[in-house]
């Protein structure tokens, strides 16, 4: 598991009893339904977190595409061929 998965998780568990407390610390009243201040902020991280982390991933689509590359000296002389992948 990579940090940045690790990190998403954490993130969803810490959310997760966060909204978990608040809901059974709080008495019962009959009262209209408030999404507040903490619906929004939720989405917000959501958001954040997950801009975050598809943002500094690499694309991946199941392959890799490897073939010879041609290596030159610093004359320009052809010295081999190199494996790479991209």
């Amino acid at each position: 598991m990579s940090i940045k998965t690790r990190i998403a998780a954490l993130a969803l568990a810490a959310l997760t009893v966060t909204a978990g407390v608040a809901s059974t610390t709080s008495t019962a009243q009959a009262k209209p339904l408030g999404w507040g201040v903490g619906v929004g902020l939720g989405i917000a991280t959501a958001a954040v977190v997950g801009t975050a982390i598809a943002a500094s991933n690499d694309p991946y689509y199941g392959y890799h595409r490897c073939g010879w590359s041609p290596r030159y000296n610093a004359f320009g002389q052809y010295v081999g061929s190199v494996r790479t992948c991209y």
